[in-house]
C-alpha cells in the first residue's frame, strides 16, 4: 500500500489560520497587552540600573532615590503581570475558539460525508482525530500565540532599549544571536515527518482499543485477549519508536540554542566589563544590559521549548484538515420533499462498492403500494446492499430507483428517508431517558403517542415497572436492558414515526419466539396499506410476504410467493430445506 504524503505544512497553517481570522480583534488586543508587558518588562532593567548607580560605595549610598526606584520597581513588576495575565486571556479566547469551530467542522463534516467514508476508515481513528487531534491543536495555538507575541515584541522592544544604552555592545548581540535561530531551523526541519508520523500511529492505537471496547463480549468469548494485545503491542510499540524519534529532534532545539545564547551573554558580559573599566559604561548600565541580553535570548529559548506541541499541532491539524478535505454527498437541496405512496421500481440497477468487485448488476424490480417484500438469499448476495440503495446510504451506479415515480436522486435525502421507518438487526440506543430514545427523530412527539408506540411494540409493561418508568436512564450500550427489549425500544421508535415505506433488516432476530408472535402482530398491524422490504431468515417472517425476491450474486434469481417459490423447486426451495428459515 503507498504511503500517504503528510499535508504540506505552509497549507495546513494556512488553512489553520483561516480558522482564526475571525477572532483578530482578541488578537489585536492580546498584540496590544503584550506591548504593555514587555515595555513595563523593559523599563524595570533600567530602573534596576540606576538604583545601582546611587550605591556608590561605602556610606555613599542615596537611599531616598534608590527606595524610590524601588516603589516603581514593584509597580513594573505589578503592571507587567496584570498584562501578561490579559495576553494570556486574549489568546485562549483565540484558540478555544477557533479549535471549537475546527471541532465543530470535523463532526458536520462526518455528517455529510458518504456512509462509504464512515465504512471505510477506521471509527476509533475518526474519534481520535474529532478528539485528541483537535486538542493538539489547541494546546500548540495556546503555546504559539503566547509566545509569538511575548517573543516578537520583547526582541524588537529589547533591541531598542539596549541600542539607547549602548550600539556597540547591542552589535555583538545582534550578529551573534542568529545563530540560535539558524540552529533551531534546521533541527526543526526534521521534526514535522516524525510528529506526523506519531500522529498516525495514535490514530491507529485509538482505532484498535474502540474496536476492542466495543464489543469486549465478543473478544472475551473467543479468547481473543492475547491476540489483540500482540497487536496492540505492535502498535504501542511503533508508537514508542516514533514518539522517541520525534522527542529526541525537538529535544535537541533547546540545548543547542541556550548553547548559542549563552555564548551571546558571556560576550556581553566580557565586552561591558572592558567598556566599564574604561569608563564608558557605568555598572549600572552594564547590570542593565546584561539583564537585556538575557531578556533577548529568552524568547528564542522559550519558542524553541514549544516546537513539540507546534509540531504536534500542524501534525494533527493536517490530519483533521484531511478529514475536512472527504467529498460530501451531492447538494440535493433542490430535490423534491414529498409524502411517498409506496410504489418503487427498480430499474437496471448497477452497483459496487469497488471497480474491481460488481455486486449488483442490470437489477429489476416493481413494486406496488401496500405490497410486502421479502429479500431472501445467502450471505453476500446483495440484500442489505439493496437496502442501502434504497435508503441512499449509496447510490446506484448505474440504472436508478424510483418511488412513486420520480427518481430517488431528485429528492431530498431527508425527504426520502422520512418516508422509511427502518428496524436493523443491530439496535442502536444513545444514553438518555427511555423517552428520549423512542423520540429519536420526532421531538415533539407527546407522551400519549410515545406511550401507544411501546404498547404496540409490546414495551410498555416493561417501562412502567422500571423505578421511573418512561424517564429511566439508560446507557449507549443498554446496560440492564435485554437485547430483545434494546430492540423492542427501537420497533417503537419506528413505530411512532408511522411512515408509509417499512425497511425490516432482521428486525426480529434478537427476540425471542413467543415475543416475536406478539411482534408480527404489530407488524402486520403497521404494514397495512404500506410497502414494506423485510430481510429476514426466519420462515415465519418470510412466508407472509406478497412477494419474495431470492437473490444471489447481485441479481434476483427467483420472485413469487412463498407457496409458488416452494412449487418451482428451484433455488429457494433448496435454501428452506438446507435449513435456511427454520425457527
Amino acid at each position: 500500500m503507498k504511503k500517504q504524503l503528510p499535508t504540506p505544512r505552509p497549507r495546513t497553517i494556512g488553512r489553520l489560520l483561516s480558522y482564526v481570522k475571525p477572532y483578530m480583534f482578541w488578537l489585536v488586543l492580546a498584540l496590544f497587552f503584550a506591548l504593555l508587558q514587555i515595555a513595563a518588562t523593559l523599563f524595570a532593567p533600567i530602573v534596576i540600573g540606576n538604583a545601582i548607580d546611587y550605591i556608590i560605595g561605602k556610606n555613599n549610598v542615596d537611599f531616598d532615590a534608590v527606595f524610590k526606584r524601588l516603589f516603581i520597581l514593584g509597580g513594573l513588576i505589578a503592571a507587567a503581570s496584570l498584562f501578561q495575565w490579559l495576553v494570556s486571556l486574549c489568546t485562549n479566547k483565540v484558540a478555544y475558539r477557533t479549535i471549537r469551530d475546527i471541532r465543530r467542522d470535523a463532526f458536520d463534516k462526518l455528517n455529510r460525508v458518504p456512509l462509504k467514508v464512515i465504512d471505510g476508515s477506521s471509527r476509533g481513528d475518526l474519534m481520535t482525530r474529532v478528539g485528541a487531534d483537535t486538542e493538539q491543536i489547541s494546546d500548540g495555538l495556546i503555546q504559539g500565540f503566547t509566545q509569538l507575541f511575548t517573543g516578537v515584541v520583547t526582541v524588537v522592544g529589547t533591541l531598542c532599549f539596549m541600542l539607547g544604552v549602548n550600539p556597540w555592545v547591542t552589535l555583538v548581540v545582534v550578529v551573534v544571536t542568529p545563530l540560535s535561530i539558524i540552529v533551531a531551523y534546521f533541527i526543526a526541519k526534521g521534526c514535522h515527518d516524525k510528529f506526523a508520523a506519531q500522529s498516525d500511529m495514535r490514530g491507529k492505537l485509538g482505532g484498535l482499543t474502540e474496536e476492542m471496547l466495543s464489543d469486549i463480549k465478543t473478544v472475551k468469548a473467543f479468547s481473543y485477549e492475547q491476540t489483540a494485545e500482540k497487536r496492540f503491542d505492535i502498535i504501542n510499540c511503533e508508537l514508542k519508536k516514533v514518539g522517541i524519534k520525534a522527542m529526541f529532534y525537538s529535544a535537541m532545539v533547546n540545548p543547542c540554542t541556550r548553547f548559542v545564547n549563552g555564548i551571546v551573554y558571556a560576550a556581553v558580559a566580557i565586552m561591558g566589563a572592558f567598556l566599564a573599566i574604561k569608563g564608558d559604561m557605568s555598572v549600572g548600565d552594564l547590570s542593565c544590559f546584561l539583564t537585556y541580553a538575557n531578556q533577548y535570548t529568552k524568547p528564542f529559548n522559550e519558542i524553541t521549548g514549544v516546537i513539540t506541541e507546534l509540531q504536534t499541532a500542524t501534525a494533527a491539524a493536517a490530519r483533521v484538515f484531511k478529514l475536512l478535505d472527504e467529498k460530501e454527498e451531492a447538494d440535493d437541496s433542490s430535490g423534491t420533499d414529498f409524502t411517498a405512496k409506496g410504489n418503487v421500481s427498480i430499474r437496471h440497477a448497477e452497483f459496487s462498492y469497488s471497480k474491481e468487485r460488481p455486486l449488483i448488476t442490470d437489477f429489476n424490480l416493481e413494486v406496488k403500494s401496500g405490497q410486502r417484500v421479502a429479500i431472501v438469499g445467502p450471505t453476500g448476495c446483495g440484500k442489505t446492499t439493496l437496502i442501502n440503495l434504497l435508503m441512499r446510504f449509496y447510490d446506484v451506479n448505474g440504472g436508478e430507483i424510483l418511488i412513486d415515480g420520480v427518481p430517488i436522486k431528485d429528492m431530498t435525502r431527508k425527504a426520502l428517508r422520512r418516508n422509511f421507518g427502518m428496524v436493523l438487526q443491530d439496535s442502536w440506543l444513545f444514553r438518555g431517558t427511555i423517552r428520549e430514545n423512542i423520540a429519536y427523530g420526532k421531538d415533539d412527539a407527546t407522551q400519549e403517542e410515545i406511550e401507544e408506540a411501546a404498547k404496540k411494540a409490546r414495551i410498555h409493561n416493561f417501562i412502567m415497572r422500571l423505578k421511573d418508568g418512561y424517564d429511566t436512564v439508560i446507557s449507549d450500550n443498554g446496560d440492564g436492558i435485554s437485547q430483545g427489549q434494546r430492540q423492542l425500544l427501537c420497533i417503537a421508535r419506528v413505530m411512532l414515526m408511522d411512515p408509509p415505506m417499512l425497511i425490516l433488516d432482521e428486525a426480529t432476530s434478537n427476540i425471542d419466539t413467543r415475543t416475536e408472535i406478539k411482534i408480527q402482530k404489530a407488524f402486520a398491524l403497521m404494514m397495512q396499506g404500506r410497502t414494506s422490504f423485510i430481510v429476514a431468515h426466519r420462515l415465519s417472517t418470510i412466508k407472509e410476504a406478497d412477494i419474495i425476491l431470492v437473490m444471489k450474486d447481485g441479481n434476483v434469481i427467483e420472485k413469487g410467493n412463498h407457496a409458488s417459490l416452494m412449487q418451482q423447486g428451484g433455488f429457494y426451495k433448496t435454501l428452506f430445506e438446507a435449513g435456511y428459515g427454520d425457527d
